[in-house]
């Protein structure tokens, strides 16, 4: 069987959608999803370094309002930084059924573009001083890689200090 070819275009998902629509330059860069790999696995697939490749968080307050946090590969989130940032008495993130009502995506193919909800979001600050970033172009086994400020033009993210090594 032949080796897939990792240029090949990959099918239209709300988030390249989303992303053309508004004339966001990026590249789309199909891997093979692993279950639980996260993004350790498609940074060693890709080629990337893990803390430029940013995972999409499904999160909710302490009143079950959903939102959204993107971080490194490579870090946690501190809930208890976050919601003292963002003036909530306690974050956490969503069960994965849930995660995925707010989204539309599936967790583990969670892209921030093409919500089925409009969530807030918050990126963690030190994500905008990257050149380029892979994130979840909206499938399992799918990256985008984008410029970080994107995440600010088209989606208002609010930069937060809540980055803890994992």
């Amino acid at each position: 069987m032949a080796k897939k070819d990792k240029t090949t275009h990959v099918s239209e998902t709300p988030a390249t959608q989303l992303l053309r629509a508004r004339k966001m330059p990026f590249t789309e860069h199909p891997y093979d999803y692993v279950e639980h790999g996260g993004t350790a696995e498609s940074a060693r697939q890709l080629g990337l370094d893990e803390h430029a490749v940013i995972k999409t968080l499904v999160m909710q307050d302490q009143d079950a309002r959903p939102l959204i946090v993107l971080m490194h590969g490579d870090c946690k989130v501190s809930t208890k930084n976050l919601a003292r940032q963002i003036g909530a008495k306690s974050v956490e993130p969503c069960k994965p059924e849930v995660a995925n009502r707010h989204s539309g995506y599936l967790v583990g193919g969670t892209s921030p573009f093409g919500t089925r909800r409009d969530m807030p979001v918050y990126i963690e600050e030190s994500v905008l001083a990257l050149p380029r970033i892979g994130i979840n172009g909206g499938r399992r086994g799918f990256l985008v890689q984008i410029d970080p400020r994107v995440c600010v033009d088209l989606l208002g993210a609010r930069p937060v200090q809540c980055a803890l090594a994992e």
